[in-house]
């Protein structure tokens, strides 16, 4: 298993309002043969960590994901969580979006990725 994190990142109000109010998680498996399994959670950050998603997804082989959460929080972290031993082609962005859908360039990380190795 392996986990992979954006970090806290502030999203504290700017003239009374949030830069990011929704989280655009996709996920994309380049694998053309094996399946991928990945648990998404997010965590609501005020003091103490609240986690408020929690999903668990399979990703068949070719499979690009998309998923939208609730982000109009000071401050949050979303956590993924691989569940293959095996090594498997995979890419993880989440972007930062305004209730509009303009994305929100401090609140972006893209991409993790991981590949197999061919040998």
């Amino acid at each position: 298993m392996e986990l992979f994190s954006t970090g806290p990142i502030d999203n504290s109000p700017i003239l009374g309002i949030r830069q990011t109010q929704i989280v655009t998680v996709k996920v994309v498996n380049r694998d053309s043969l094996n399946p991928y399994n990945l648990v998404i959670q997010g965590f609501f950050l005020n003091g103490s960590r609240t986690m408020y998603v929690n999903e668990m997804v399979n990703l068949t082989p070719n499979q690009v994901l998309t998923r939208n959460y609730f982000a109009d929080l000071d401050a949050f972290e979303f956590v993924f969580a691989t569940l293959e031993e095996v090594e498997a082609q995979v890419g993880i962005s989440v972007w930062g979006k305004q209730t509009s859908g303009q994305l929100v360039d401090p609140h972006r990380v893209v991409a993790w990725e991981k590949h197999a190795e061919i040998i």
